[in-house]
Parts: C-alpha cells; structure tokens; sequence
C-alpha cells in the first residue's frame, strides 16, 4: 500500500471523527412553558439543528419525582436518533416533590383524576404541534413510572398519535377503553415489578385486545420497578432498582419501535 493511499486512508478517518463530534455539538436544548388553561408548565425541548424539513416528534414524560435531570438526559438522548423532542411537565412549574412522600401524593392526585392527567399531558401534544420543524402526524408520547401511565392515557382518550410506550409505568386506569386506540401501544415491564400486579397486566392485555389496539408487551426477567433509573440502586429487595440488562434491551427496543411507527 502507498504512503498516498495511507494517508487518505487517515484522513477519511479523521473527518468521520470530526463529523461524529461535530454532530453531537448540533444538538439544542432549551427550557420552554406552556400552559394547560391558567396552569403554567415548564417543558424541555431538544432537537437536532442540522435536521431539515419536518422531523416525527417524541414527548417524553417524567416519573413521580417531576420533570428533572433525567428527562432531559432522555429528551437529548432522543434528539440525537434525529427526532424532536420534547420533555413534558405534568405538575406545573415549580411542583417539584423533594422526597417520596410527596411524590406519592402528588402523582396520587392525578391517578385520582385522570381528566386532568389527560388534559396536561394534551398540552404538552398541542404545543408541539405548534412547531414548524415537526412531522404532526408523526408524534409519540412515551414515560417513565408515573409518565408510562400519562402516556397510556394520552392513548386511551383517543388522540391522534403515532404510538404510546410505558417504561415500567402503571397499567392500570379507572375506565378501560374498550372503542378503537389510535395509537400503536409498547408497553416495556419488570417482570417482578411489585407495583404493578399480575391482575394489573391482565387486565391491561384484555384491554388492549377489547380497543382493537395495535400493541405488544415485553417483561424483563429479574427486573422491577425503575430499571433504567441508576439512582434507583441495585437492591431488588425495596421494589424499585435499576437493572443494567433491562435498561439496555429496552433501549435498543424503544429504537425500534420508534423507527416502525415513524416509517413512512
């Protein structure tokens, strides 16, 4: 081989270093609010600058802790598979439990009043369907525990969505849906979850099934509540934890899903 063809050898792959970094450096992330009637939201909204013309969107939703760190990490890990994204906030600007006690009695009231559950995660759609850059008939929700139940419901309430995905999220609801869902429904579960109980799987199959849905369901062995969160610890024994396995077979499976619904 030449010292010529060595070199340009080098130098290709120089420029696909160059490009990769220089790609992930395209990557915006700005805080935005919006509202749900009087209700101010503080949302996250992450994209790739280099994108051109109308990109499918993804609206990601927080678990019972409120919008944070982590849905924003999701929101740009997103954004960098080529998609809008847009990290969604149900409580309202500045609602921001500071230990589980609250959270559970904050994510407890929207449990016991999905009409409102439903009304702010329809906020959240209808402001990105507001952006130019967005594909509106290619937009997905997905959640994290409490954010797979908003997700789900975003789905049961009949809206026009591409797909649904719950991330070891709640199952069930106070009125299955029994008339057409729209939207394609994955729903990603720690086998040994002790949130969401074997009656709360079935009933949320039958569900599915009654809807006319198109839908799947993966269980993850060994795995419970929080897999893909690492400050959950590793410590099955209190009932969430995170699970490195199941973190990773659920992301390259959201990959998947994602690239399906969005395939024109």
């Amino acid at each position: 081989m030449s010292k010529a063809t060595i070199l340009t050898i080098v130098a290709i792959a120089l420029l696909a270093v160059s490009t990769a970094y220089s790609d992930t450096g395209v990557i915006t992330g700005t805080a935005v609010e919006y509202k749900q009637g009087d209700t101010v939201l503080d949302g996250y909204l992450s994209y790739n600058k280099k994108n051109i013309g109308k990109s499918p969107a993804v609206i990601i939703v927080h678990d019972w802790m409120g919008a944070g760190e982590f849905t924003k990490d999701q929101a740009q890990r997103i954004a960098e598979l080529g998609y809008v994204a847009f990290a969604a906030d149900i409580y309202g600007k500045g609602v921001r439990p500071k230990n589980a006690d609250e959270a559970g009695k904050t994510a407890g009231m929207y449990k016991g009043n999905r009409e409102l559950m439903r009304k702010r995660i329809a906020a959240a759609l209808d402001y990105v369907r507001t952006l130019d850059y967005v594909d509106k008939g290619r937009i997905a929700v997905m959640g994290y525990c409490f954010g797979g139940m908003v997700s789900l419901e975003l789905a049961r309430s009949g809206a026009d969505l591409a797909g649904a995905v719950s991330i070891h999220g709640g199952l069930d609801t106070p009125e299955p849906k029994t008339s057409k869902i729209k939207a394609k429904v994955l729903a990603l579960h720690g086998a040994d979850d002790p949130y969401v109980t074997k009656e709360d799987v079935e009933a949320f199959q039958n569900e599915m099934r009654s809807a006319g849905a198109d839908w799947y369901m993966t269980s993850y062995g060994s795995a419970v509540h929080a897999f893909t969160n690492p400050k959950a610890g590793t410590d099955n024994s209190k009932g969430a934890a995170y699970n490195e396995k199941a973190d990773k077979r659920s992301w390259i499976a959201l990959k998947e899903f994602l690239k399906e619904i969005f395939s024109k």
